[in-house]
């Protein structure tokens, strides 16, 4: 397959060198076909070796490669080179600290994701079997399942850009789902922790970048809007 020339514009920082982020340009030649990660590996492996940043499984189902391209929250292994155009930006996702290029700190991402109680509760006697479940009840929270902490939507919210103690939509995504499992006793623990803080699940605004961002067509907005009116209904 013919090979395209594209320049890939990065926006580099490393702390412990620089006073301020800027924009490297690398002119490359790439496939319509390639990922936009084969070309950050390219340039790594065969331009500029300083060049950092995350990946792991490049099949879209770790995460680690969220990044912002050409002003959208993607995992640069699953976005095409003929889906960009011959100029692609890339920069590190916002509102997390920058380590080093498109390195950032996930920690507090992380942290909100452990606050919300991200697993399954129940005290009742452990049965002899499985827990069952019905296909129906299983479906309610389905979508939520499918999270893979990649942090796009999170760091798509202007709530979080201007707040970073917002716990964020993936918490909220992710506590849907044990929310919603019919077989969870751990929904009131999670509403008077820290779904319920100041910084919880109301300060939601309903932009929707959190929808559109997510690379794993999760419906983030939606899922946020059922917690709120689960929330609701057990206070009324």
């Amino acid at each position: 397959m013919d090979t395209v020339r594209i320049t890939v514009k990065i926006k580099r920082f490393d702390p412990e060198a620089d006073a301020r982020p800027y924009w490297a340009e690398y002119p490359v030649e790439a496939r319509p076909t390639d990922r936009v990660l084969d070309v950050l590996n390219h340039i790594k492996w065969e331009v500029d070796g300083s060049l950092s940043y995350r990946k792991s499984c490049a099949h879209g189902i770790c995460g680690s490669d969220a990044m912002l391209i050409d002003g959208v929250n993607r995992l640069a292994c699953k976005l095409l080179v003929r889906d960009v155009g011959e100029i692609i930006r890339v920069e590190p996702i916002r509102g997390l600290q920058v380590i080093k290029d498109l390195i950032v700190d996930m920690e507090p991402f992380f942290d909100s994701y452990k606050a919300v109680l991200p697993y399954f509760i129940n005290d009742d006697p452990e049965p002899a079997r499985e827990r069952l479940q019905s296909p129906e009840d299983r479906e309610i929270f389905d979508a939520t399942t499918k999270c893979i902490l990649c942090a796009a939507c999170t760091t798509s919210c202007p709530v979080f850009w201007t707040n970073e103690r917002y716990i964020g939509p993936a918490a909220i995504v992710n506590a849907h789902r044990f929310i919603f499992d019919s077989r969870d006793q751990g929904t009131a623990q999670r509403f008077a922790g820290a779904l319920g803080e100041a910084n919880g699940l109301w300060r939601c605004r309903t932009a929707y970048n959190c929808t559109e961002a997510c690379p794993r067509d999760i419906p983030v907005t939606r899922a946020i809007q059922e917690v709120k009116r689960e929330m609701l209904w057990r206070s009324a």
